[in-house]
C-alpha cells in the first residue's frame, strides 16, 4: 500500500502526508528573500564565487510560483528550479544552511508582514470608533450590566470602551512583534555549521531586529507563533463583544442601530428581515481562532529539543488564525463606519428600568447626609413600586426606613427632578474616565494622540523592512 514493491518508491499517499506545499504558498516570497540574503552573505564570506552567486540570483529573479514543479516542500522545489537553470553549481545555495533554519526564518518574515498589516487594520477600526465617539459625546444612551438597564451614559463613552480594548489588542501585537522579528538563519539543522558564516549580516539584509541566538532554540522555537495566536484570540474575543452588540442593538427589541446593507442580508423566505450576517460570522470566527490556538498549543506540548516534524502542523493554524482575525477587523471597521443609529430611541430608553436610581441614592446622601446604604434601601423600595416617585413618596419611605423626611433635610423637588434626569446624571460624572461630555472630549483627544503615536511606530517598523529589502533586491 505504501511502497511500490517493483520500483522501491514511496507511494503518493505517503508523499502527500509528508508534504507541506499547500501551507508553503504563504512563505514562497519569503523563501526567495532568504535565499538571496544567504547567497549574498556566502559571497561576502568567500564561500561561493561572485559568478555562481550572480547566476543563482538571476535564476531566483526569474522564478515565479507557477514555475515550481513537484516536491515535498517549496524549498525543495525552488532548489530544483535553480539546479535546472544553473546546473550542479546551483546546489551551492544551500551551503551552511538547513531547511530547519530556512523554514523558521521564512515563517517569521511572512508573519511580521501579516502583523504589520493587522496593526494597520486595527488602527483603522480604532480610528473609526474614536471619530464616531467624537460626534456623540452628548448623545445619551442606556448603559447596561447583566444586559439590563443600569445607568445612563453616552454613546461616546460606550464606543470609547471598545476602542480602549482594541488599543490594548494592538499593544499586544506590537509587543509580540519584537519577538517575532528575530532571525534564526544560520542555525543550520540545530548545531550551527563549520563554515565561517555571518549571521548578523543576513539578519541585517532581511530587516530583522536581532538574532534568535542559540542555534538549537532558533530552529525549534514556535512560542512566537503561540504568542501571536494567543494575542489574536484575545483580540477576537474583544471583537466578538462588539459584534454581539451590533447584533443585539439591531434587533427590534432594542432598535438602537441599523447595519448597512453591505454588511447584512435579507432572509431567503421572510422579506421583512434584515440579518446581521457579518457580525454573526465575527462571533463564529472567534471560536475558530480560539481553536487554532488550542490546536497549536497541543501540537507543541512536550516536544523534545530540537526540531520535530510535528512543527509542520503548527503553521497552517497560524495562517488560518491570522486570516480570520484580519478579515474580522476589516469587516467590523466597515460595519462601524456605515452604522445608522436611532438616537431618539436610545435617548428615550436611557431612563428605562429606573436607570437613574443610583444617582437618586447619591443625591440623597449628598443633600441629607444619610448613609449610602440607607439611601440605597429607600430608593430600592421606591423602585419596587414601579412608578416615577414624587417628593411625597420619598418622604414617606424615608420616614419608614430612616425616621425622617428627606424634605426636612433640604432635599427639594428640584433635586429629585435633577436626580431623575439622565442628562444631569451623565453631566455629574466628570471624573477621569467618566461619561460626562467634557471628559468624553478629553478622552477622544487622548485616543487620537495615541493612534498617531501607534501609527508612527508601525510605520517605522514597516519602513525599516522596506529599506532593508529594497537594498537586498538591488544586490547581485
Amino acid at each position: 500500500m505504501f511502497r511500490d514493491q517493483r520500483l522501491g518508491k514511496i507511494s503518493q499517499d505517503v508523499l502527500d502526508y509528508l508534504s507541506s506545499r499547500k501551507a508553503d504558498r504563504r512563505i514562497f516570497e519569503a523563501d526567495l528573500l532568504v535565499d538571496r540574503a544567504h547567497l549574498i552573505m556566502l559571497k561576502e564570506q568567500g564561500l561561493i564565487s561572485d559568478e555562481v552567486c550572480s547566476r543563482i540570483i538571476a535564476a531566483l529573479d526569474d522564478l515565479r510560483e507557477a514555475d515550481l514543479g513537484a516536491g515535498e516542500d517549496v524549498h525543495e522545489a525552488i532548489e530544483a528550479f535553480v539546479l535546472s537553470r544553473v546546473g550542479p553549481e546551483g546546489g551551492r545555495m544551500h551551503t551552511a544552511r538547513s531547511r530547519n533554519d530556512e523554514v523558521a526564518t521564512c515563517i517569521r518574515i511572512a508573519l511580521r508582514a501579516e502583523m504589520l498589516a493587522l496593526m494597520e487594520e486595527q488602527l483603522s477600526l480604532i480610528t473609526s470608533l474614536v471619530r464616531l465617539a467624537e460626534k456623540h459625546t452628548n448623545t445619551i444612551i442606556p448603559g447596561f450590566t447583566h444586559t439590563q438597564h443600569a445607568q445612563p451614559t453616552t454613546l461616546a463613552h460606550h464606543l470609547l470602551a471598545h476602542a480602549d480594548a482594541f488599543l490594548r489588542d494592538l499593544a499586544r501585537i506590537l509587543d509580540a512583534y519584537q519577538r517575532v522579528n528575530l532571525s534564526p538563519l544560520g542555525a543550520a539543522a540545530f548545531a550551527s555549521t563549520g563554515f565561517k558564516i555571518d549571521r548578523l549580516r543576513t539578519c541585517q539584509l532581511l530587516g530583522f531586529d536581532g538574532l534568535v541566538e542559540n542555534s538549537m532554540d532558533a530552529v525549534s522555537a514556535r512560542d512566537f507563533i503561540l504568542e501571536v495566536l494567543a494575542d489574536l484570540s484575545i483580540c477576537m474575543v474583544n471583537l466578538s463583544r462588539l459584534a454581539e452588540e451590533l447584533i443585539l442593538w439591531s434587533t427590534s427589541e432594542f432598535g438602537y442601530l441599523e447595519l448597512d446593507n453591505l454588511f447584512a442580508s435579507t432572509s431567503s423566505i421572510m422579506p421583512q428581515k434584515k440579518n446581521p450576517d457579518t457580525a454573526e460570522l465575527a462571533r463564529g470566527k472567534t471560536g475558530s481562532v480560539l481553536g487554532s490556538l488550542v490546536s497549536a498549543l497541543a501540537i507543541c506540548k512536550a516536544l523534545p529539543q530540537s526540531y520535530n516534524r510535528d512543527l509542520q502542523e503548527v503553521t497552517p493554524h497560524l495562517w488560518r488564525g491570522m486570516d480570520w482575525a484580519r478579515s474580522t477587523v476589516r469587516i467590523l471597521d466597515g460595519c462601524i463606519s456605515t452604522l445608522k443609529f436611532n438616537l431618539e430611541r436610545m435617548e428615550e430608553s436611557s431612563g428605562t428600568g429606573f436607570a437613574t436610581a443610583t444617582e437618586l441614592a447619591d443625591s440623597l446622601v449628598r443633600r441629607t447626609g444619610m448613609p449610602f446604604r440607607t439611601a440605597h434601601s429607600i430608593v430600592g423600595r421606591i423602585a419596587a413600586a414601579g412608578r416615577r416617585p414624587g417628593l411625597a413618596d420619598l418622604d414617606a419611605v424615608a420616614m419608614e426606613l430612616a425616621g425622617f423626611r428627606v424634605s426636612e433635610r433640604g432635599f427639594s423637588a428640584g433635586d429629585l427632578e435633577n436626580a431623575l434626569d439622565p442628562k444631569s446624571n451623565v453631566a455629574l460624572r466628570a471624573n477621569t474616565g467618566g461619561p460626562a461630555p467634557s471628559e468624553g472630549l478629553r478622552m477622544v483627544r487622548e485616543r487620537l494622540r495615541l493612534i498617531a503615536e501607534r501609527s508612527e511606530e508601525v510605520a517605522k517598523r514597516r519602513d525599516k523592512i522596506n529599506r532593508a529589502l529594497a537594498d537586498l533586491g538591488a544586490m547581485q
